[in-house]
């Protein structure tokens, strides 16, 4: 059993609150532990401890900034199958896709060690006469991150990489969930030299949240999420003067057309529909072929795979996806699946009844397959966020691409096609923040930025690459002048000359 507390002032804090929440291991249902929540005094205590760091922290040289994290990067390499091992006992996916999490948020790590060459500013001579301009950024100062419960590594190292490397202090709220590898990570940046109150860690629920947008000494917020609660934290943090960066929800489609190779869109379509049980915000969830030949094709070669899917516990080496991370979140997985065939959508495969041999307790739930998907029901509309894919069949490429752009959410989009000229126009068309052509979960690599359109994303910047330094640093312009002798007072609006 692991009694999670917080992490903050350079040091594990037992909880103070009287509130606990327990933890599950998904694979097992059996109780991990507890993690302690935290109230709004706990949260000031956090928050006051980054304020104190921050103070020496933006000081630091960006060289000197980059270095620390150079250190975090390669320890939590060397510590990846036990980060690896922690994260997957306590979400539920299985060890291998646990690993890669960890790696696709090193990655950001990475970028965020380029600091010094993302700092450098812009410099002007002789904008008007004896003058000189020149602009950099300066960091925000204390930036709350609150993270979800399906990439407690990743999406925090999303949020702390570039904020720390700017000069930041970050006080992460991880998913109570889940919060044990955000706490070792926290753990981790300390041992890799960065100061007391760099990184923090408050567990907690929504009182812990409210507390970070209302509290004065937090500038920014930072957001994974559902689109209520992002919505939500956009409008109070905003109303409070912060700084937000919110991400949202998503229904993903990936549109298949008669040209394209069916084998390759099929092998996409499982791994991007079923991997991590489908708890992931790029996850596709719903295929669109184009054409009833296609469809044809599509589903046949569909049911057969999804029916043979491996559903295993987390740490099994032959599983191709693990649990899913609650009871309760189970229950809502299946509720969708009972409505969708009530309201008509034809059940090719069924997963509700998969049982793990050794594992009665766990929270698994097989692979489900719906055909004949309308826009007007319920499980083309809503997010899903579990192994559940839904074939919606078009007439041609104008009203896929209507559907897609149709959706209240705008996350991400994939088309399988031969044809570069149909790919290039489709590209420039859809109104979806990250697409793909021949790619199943267009997110982009850590120099670029992560983000949708509508309401998938609030406050209008993205995650990491250059909006996520953006986000986390103020534009200082300045100009210069250096005259030789007073010139007088001068009333009217000055002009370069």
């Amino acid at each position: 059993m692991t009694d999670h507390g917080h992490f903050y002032a350079g040091r594990d804090v037992a909880g103070t609150s009287g509130r606990t929440g327990d933890l599950f291991e998904p694979a097992t249902g059996e109780r991990l532990g507890s993690v302690a929540l935290a109230n709004a005094a706990e949260v000031g205590a956090a928050t006051a401890a980054a304020t104190r760091g921050f103070a020496a922290w933006s000081q630091v040289t960006p060289t000197r900034r980059a270095r620390i994290l150079a250190r975090f990067l390669r320890l939590v390499e060397e510590r990846s199958d036990s980060i690896g091992t922690l994260l997957a006992r306590e979400h539920g996916k299985t060890l291998p896709d646990a690993k890669a999490e960890i790696q696709r948020g090193l990655e950001v790590i990475e970028f965020a060690i380029g600091i010094p060459h993302l700092l450098k500013g812009t410099f002007s001579d002789q904008v008007a006469t004896g003058m000189d301009s020149y602009a950099f950024r300066q960091p925000l100062g204390v930036i709350a991150g609150i993270s979800p419960f399906n990439f407690p590594a990743m999406i925090p190292m999303w949020m702390f990489g570039v904020a720390i490397a700017a000069g930041n202090c970050v006080v992460l709220k991880p998913s109570e969930r889940d919060p044990g590898v955000p706490l070792q990570l926290a753990r981790i940046m300390l041992e890799a030299g960065a100061p007391a109150g760099v990184l923090s860690v408050v567990n907690g629920d929504k009182q812990a949240v409210d507390a970070l947008i209302a509290d004065p000494l937090v500038q920014a917020i930072s957001f994974v999420g559902s689109s209520a609660i992002a919505e939500s934290i956009y409008a109070s943090a905003a109303a409070a003067g912060k700084r937000v960066q919110a991400l949202g929800g998503a229904k993903n489609h990936l549109i298949v057309m008669p040209d394209a190779d069916l084998d390759l869109a099929v092998d996409n379509l499982i791994g991007a529909a079923y991997g991590s049980a489908g708890e992931r915000c790029m996850a596709v969830s719903v295929a669109v072929p184009v054409g009833e030949e296609t469809a044809e094709r599509l589903v046949a070669a569909l049911r057969s795979r999804v029916a043979a899917l491996r559903i295993g516990p987390s740490l099994s080496p032959e599983a191709d996806f693990g649990p899913l991370i609650s009871g309760p979140h189970r229950e809502r997985v299946v509720g969708f699946v009972e409505r969708a065939v009530a309201a008509g959508a034809d059940l090719v495969v069924d997963g509700r009844g998969v049982q793990v041999p050794g594992h009665p307790g766990g929270y698994y739930l097989g692979g489900c397959l719906f055909d004949r998907v309308t826009p007007a029901m319920e499980i083309w509309r809503e997010e899903v966020f579990g192994p559940v894919l839904s074939v919606v069949r078009v007439a041609g490429l104008e009203e896929a691409l209507q559907l897609a752009d149709s959706h209240q959410y705008g996350n991400g989009v994939a088309l399988f096609t031969r044809s570069g000229r149909l790919a290039r126009d489709f590209v420039r068309r859809v109104q979806v923040g990250m697409v793909g052509v021949n790619v199943p979960l267009p997110v982009p690599l850590a120099s670029y930025s992560f983000g949708g359109w509508k309401r998938s994303a609030y406050g209008g910047f993205h995650q990491h690459g250059v909006e996520g330094l953006n986000f986390c640093t103020k534009l200082k312009n300045v100009m210069v002048r250096w005259p030789e002798e007073p010139e007088g007072a001068v009333f009217a609006m000055p002009t370069p000359g």
